[in-house]
């Protein structure tokens, strides 16, 4: 058994009456949360109609993105992502709410986004499907979304420029690849900034520089060959942007021509092996785990308990009575059973990145909530149970 299993064996509880969250589930209460959700001009029109709309938290202010920067996110803000769909068959409208944290975004802005996904659940009737996503360990759904999916330095305060009146101000990108959303066949494109370093670079991925002089696009010797593609796509694109200043120029990872970009790199160095690269991307394999969390106690305390750790979780375990964590390894997942209490409900999501926290699991997991009888719509949660 796992050392942070032993610590979640025996139920812990927690005193509702010491809490902020005392009168979650009175009438007053949802009151004022549907409330609040319907004052909130930002959601306005909001799942109304098939397409993805896309918010950045400002100022604590819930504010739409424009059209032409979805896709764009920087790591210090934080984003709120609703995707409406629906299936081939069916009228009804389906939602998935994805609020993402931004890796220098502050604990305000991140506890501001989780909280306005909650309003917006409210606001849609609280059956979309909710997903915490953390820049660097984004879902394969989050990312689907978009054709360009860019992770930038900066945030609201010092936004996002290729170049200044003055002077230009370099990039290092990481060009990696992701699936579309059906019924999109292509392939799209993760785009990551990272440190102007040769330290930043290995051979199994491909890299764009966009420096003064010239816009580099640099190939590991191991990369594949959509991915040297793509990465001469983007090191095109940002050609076009910058009008002219910068030409794109080529290197393989062996070409011994290449001083000028090494140059404008800073300085060359031994580079990452692609084995070696992979190895630090991965992450540790844990057994399952289920959890159990519940207010069914004596006094009714918020209490959980461990219900397996075996590594096999059957949907039969899942009692509607209750809220369920479903620790899969790689993904955790916030079961909702049709009759838990509200308080139970409203503390679900954070007791999963508690739980992340307290048992030495990588906080930026993602972390999706699934409320029983739309367990459909969460494929790789149904894929997880036995």
């Amino acid at each position: 058994m796992l050392s942070f299993i032993k610590n979640l064996t025996k139920p812990k509880t927690v005193d509702i009456a010491d809490s902020n969250i005392a009168n979650l589930g009175t009438d007053l209460e949802k009151k004022a949360r549907l409330d609040a959700a319907q004052k909130e001009p930002a959601w306005e029109g909001v799942g109304s109609k098939v397409g993805l709309k896309v918010f950045r938290i400002e100022q604590f202010k819930v504010v739409p993105v424009s059209e032409d920067k979805v896709g764009k996110f920087y790591n210090g803000d934080s984003y709120i992502v609703i995707n409406t769909w629906k299936k081939a068959d069916e009228d009804k409208l389906y939602h998935d709410i994805h609020f993402w944290l931004g890796a220098k975004s502050s604990q305000d802005e991140q506890g501001t986004a989780a909280y306005k996904t909650v309003e917006l659940d409210d606001y849609l009737g609280t059956v979309p499907v909710e997903h915490r996503e953390v820049q660097g360990d984004e879902s394969a759904l989050f990312k689907s979304y978009f054709k360009s999916f860019e992770v930038l330095e900066g945030g609201v305060a010092s936004g996002f420029k290729h170049v200044t009146a003055d002077v230009h101000v370099p990039h290092l990108y990481k060009i990696s690849l992701h699936s579309l959303v059906a019924p999109h066949k292509d392939t799209g494109i993760t785009i990551n900034e990272v440190a102007i370093s040769y330290k930043s670079l290995n051979s199994g991925d491909v890299f764009v520089l966009d420096a003064e002089k010239a816009i580099y696009a640099w190939i590991g010797s191991h990369a594949k060959g959509i991915e040297k593609l793509k990465a001469q796509e983007v090191a095109r694109r940002i050609e076009s942007e910058r009008e002219g200043r910068a030409n794109v120029v080529v290197f393989d990872e062996n070409d011994t021509d290449a001083a000028a970009f090494w140059e404008a790199l800073g300085g060359k160095g031994p580079i990452t092996s692609a084995a070696d690269a992979a190895k630090a991307a991965e992450k540790p394999v844990v057994e399952k785990a289920l959890i159990r969390l519940t207010d069914r106690t004596e006094g009714a305390k918020l209490s959980y308990k461990v219900e397996a750790t075996n590594g096999s979780i059957k949907k039969s375990q899942l009692d509607s009575n209750d809220v369920f964590i479903v620790d899969n390894s790689d993904h955790v997942y916030v079961w909702v059973g049709s009759n838990s209490s509200d308080v139970e409900r409203k503390n679900a999501m954070k007791f999963a990145t508690d739980y992340l926290a307290a048992h030495s699991r990588p906080l930026s997991l993602p972390v999706t909530r699934v409320v029983e009888g739309v367990e459909d719509r969460v494929p790789s949660f149904v894929a997880c149970l036995a």
